[in-house]
């Protein structure tokens, strides 16, 4: 039995826990926990942050201001647009289809879109090399057809006519260039072989088994809250305006393969737990998705299969990063000690600081 002096202490010490945090966490997701809780605290971090241990959610807090402008806080619950995160999804639906026969790593994007207009890269082009960013694509935020106004840009179609008749600008598998136009290929390959859109597939066969019930490409007329507005003083060149205003003008209407879809932090946590359980890939065809193949820029990371495979203070961690004006994201996986990390922010700043600390310090 706990007398008074015993109830007091143990009230002091949850309450001088941040907030979030469950009472059996270790120390270093209490320390993790004190700078989030710092940087929300001083309005430097917008957004969520989550922690699991194995299937466990020990830590999960939001800070800051969905809408500024109705003044709708940050929430569990808001949805965030992903930018790049939603390779990890394209990559599990191709390695789905690999598994299943209907496709396979050297299988040349001509063999599945014979129409493809570039002839060099249907004839040469693999799917491992599209997956590791190797296939000589370039990128399509980078084209002359890039309207200024990304609203027109809905189905994978209207991505892909940007870059369509594009030459190769590196031979396959030669060179690393980080290519969003070539996850948009891998989309429209996955439309051709299954008869589904991309976005109907990978509900279907990642989300719903999943149990990711908030996640989806939803465009940007709809009304699909709790979502969190992004905030940038960037304008549609990438220069600074030094006026923080909505993202929204300079968002495609509706994200696609290459990214630009919205979750939540608790439904990424559930898709990294379905990834490591096997309910979405064989443990085999899993192993082969997250190990790293191509080396990066970076000597410490890799490219996988849609993933990124890196050493981060010391330890092994997969997952993939998002950026785009007023988004900063990371999902990541630490094989050896099982922890999730989560971060979604809907501005740039503090995300940022969260991710290098990650990089500096252990979860353990």
């Amino acid at each position: 039995m706990v007398g008074l002096s015993g109830v007091a202490a143990l009230s002091l010490a949850s309450s001088a826990l941040p907030p979030g945090v469950a009472p059996d966490a270790s120390a270093s997701v209490l320390a993790f926990a004190e700078t989030v809780d710092a940087l929300g605290g001083a309005g430097d971090f917008s957004g969520v942050v989550l922690v699991g241990h194995g299937s466990k959610v020990v830590y999960q807090a939001a800070y800051g201001l969905a809408d500024r402008a109705l003044g709708t806080p940050n929430t569990v619950d808001t949805r965030f647009n992903l930018a790049s995160l939603d390779k990890m999804f394209t990559g599990v639906a191709v390695m789905q289809l690999v598994e299943r026969g209907l496709l396979s790593l050297q299988t040349t994007v001509g063999d599945v879109l014979p129409g493809y207009p570039e002839r060099q890269v249907a004839a040469q082009v693999t799917v491992h090399q599209l997956l590791t960013h190797t296939s000589g694509l370039g990128d399509y935020f980078d084209s002359p057809l890039l309207p200024a106004g990304l609203s027109e840009l809905d189905g994978l179609d209207d991505y892909f006519r940007l870059f369509a008749d594009e030459p190769l600008l590196s031979t396959p598998g030669t060179a690393t260039r980080y290519s969003n136009s070539g996850f948009i290929v891998l989309g429209l390959i996955v439309e051709r072989i299954t008869g589904m859109s991309y976005t109907d597939y990978v509900c279907a066969y990642i989300l719903v088994p999943a149990g990711m019930a908030s996640t989806g490409s939803f465009a940007q007329d709809e009304d699909f809250l709790p979502r969190a507005i992004g905030y940038t003083t960037a304008d549609f060149a990438g220069d600074d305006t030094g006026v923080l205003a909505e993202n929204w003008p300079l968002l495609p209407l509706r994200g696609g393969s290459a990214g630009g879809g919205y979750s939540t932090a608790g439904d990424l946590f559930h898709f990294g737990r379905a990834l490591v359980g096997h309910a979405l890939l064989l443990a085999e065809t899993t192993r082969l998705t997250l190990a790293g193949k191509v080396q990066t820029a970076n000597p410490a990371m890799t490219f996988a299969y849609g993933f990124m495979d890196r050493i981060e203070a010391g330890q092994r961690v997969v997952g993939h990063g998002g950026g785009y004006a007023g988004i900063t994201n990371s999902f990541s996986f630490y094989p050896a000690s099982t922890y999730t990390v989560v971060i979604l922010s809907n501005m740039g700043t503090g995300a940022m600081e969260l991710i290098s600390y990650l990089a500096e310090n252990t979860l353990d």
